[in-house]
């Protein structure tokens, strides 16, 4: 009975470690793991005006970037398979000041243009959830020591 179970779990590892057939040819099957996906979604997210991270918690985001963890992406982006397609649903948390519907729209323009552009995969859909809204701090100047004025 472990034996089977064992069976199951090391084949359930290896679908999810294949993450999307592209076209076969001549030359043979090209394969994309989600975690290219996950890469170029969380560039462009980044990137894009209005967002302030991928959703979280920042304390373990931050412990798990000493450690090289690619799991803070995965938290926050989902990748479901279908068919020849994929579904992205990301988590965000964006600035205060921003529109959500036009930071969630460019979120969702951006992401689909460059997953497609750079794996060729088509995207289906692009779910943005909303996780939190930050306040952008301000930046604090230093007090500007006074120089030292030598009269004679």
């Amino acid at each position: 009975m472990k034996v089977s179970t064992d069976k199951k779990k090391a084949e359930k590892k290896q679908v999810e470690q294949v993450a999307i057939i592209e076209q076969s040819n001549e030359l043979g099957n090209v394969q994309i793991h989600d975690n290219v996906i996950s890469t170029i979604v969380r560039k462009t997210v980044l990137e894009t005006e209005g967002v302030a991270r991928l959703a979280g918690s920042s304390v373990v985001d931050s412990i798990g970037e000493v450690f090289g963890s690619r799991k803070i992406s995965s938290r926050a982006i989902a990748i479901i398979h279908e068919d020849d397609k994929v579904t992205i649903e990301i988590k965000v948390n964006i600035l205060f000041g921003f529109k959500i519907p036009d930071v969630s729209k460019s979120i969702q323009t951006e992401v689909i243009q460059e997953v497609e552009n750079i794996t060729g995969i088509n995207v289906s859909n692009v779910g943005v959830i909303i996780q939190e809204i930050e306040e952008l701090l301000p930046i604090k100047e230093e007090p500007q020591p006074e120089e030292d004025i030598i009269t004679e």
